[in-house]
């Protein structure tokens, strides 16, 4: 069985005539511990797809299920890391943490859940700065304090939205290995299954097994590829080799010569 499968999920906003159909018919399954990166044009329904999976907007049809079960809303197996980091800036980090453990263990005493903040805290290299408010740390840190949350949730499945979108490019890199490494669990009972929206195309590759590319008005699969890399990964290795350019040039020329609107895909097949 499928950690998530997404069924012919179509989803349309507006009322009436102005209603606009973003998702179209919308189907793939990802298995337990796989790390599944999502990309696609700007407006081609990637945060909308995110926003079902984690439960916060309804389909229009069709359906997503969580371990063959249909999700209703949002649920304690799922956990969300956006590109705003999403604090409260009245928290310190500690009680951001301690925030999102509370959401999924509620009977855990006030100790348990700030030293259980302190050792997540600790996983992502934040050691030292659990009395932090956001204003007083970095923005690579500030997501750092983010993704500290999600897993301290002990979620089965992290919901990624453009996490990383913000940051500049040094942090970026370091936020990306940083996240291979908390993903890549040595215990595989213990590995979450990762969907991670972007719109960058080295990141998408360096992160995933899995790359799904999405066409654009409406939102639909335009193509899945697996990718053929082992792990781990050597970044500065990995993307000089003849292996990579080609593999990133058949996904940037889908990107952005093939995967088009619905209207131009019904042309090109005439």
């Amino acid at each position: 069985m499928s950690k998530i499968e997404v069924r012919d999920l179509t989803v349309e906003y507006g009322e009436k005539k102005e209603r606009t159909l973003a998702l179209d018919g919308v189907s793939f399954t990802i298995e337990s511990g796989e790390f599944v990166t999502i990309i696609g044009s700007s407006g081609c329904g990637k945060s909308t797809l995110l926003s079902v999976l984690e439960g916060l907007h309804p389909a229009t049809s069709g359906e997503v299920l969580i371990d063959g079960t249909p999700i209703s809303g949002p649920g304690p197996e799922r956990s969300v890391v956006f590109q705003h980091y999403s604090l409260f800036p009245w928290q310190t980090a500690r009680e951001n943490v301690a925030f999102g453990i509370k959401q999924n263990h509620k009977n855990l005493k006030r100790k348990e859940c700030r030293e259980k903040a302190d050792e997540v805290l600790r996983r992502v290299g934040l050691a030292g700065f659990e009395n932090k408010y956001p204003n007083q740390l970095s923005g690579g840190m500030q997501q750092r304090v983010a993704i500290a949350r999600a897993l301290a949730a002990d979620s089965e499945i992290l919901l990624m939205d453009e996490p990383f979108g913000a940051i500049d490019a040094k942090n970026r890199t370091l936020l990306q290995d940083f996240l291979l490494d908390i993903w890549d669990a040595e215990d595989p009972s213990e590995k979450k299954t990762v969907v991670f929206v972007t719109h960058d195309i080295d990141e998408a590759i360096y992160l995933a097994d899995r790359v799904i590319l999405m066409s654009s008005h409406p939102g639909r699969i335009y193509r899945e590829y697996r990718v053929p890399f082992g792990r781990p990964r050597n970044r500065g290795q990995l993307i000089s080799t003849p292996e990579y350019v080609s593999f990133r040039s058949d996904l940037y020329d889908a990107l952005y010569n093939k995967a088009l609107d619905a209207s131009d895909l019904e042309e090109a097949a005439l």
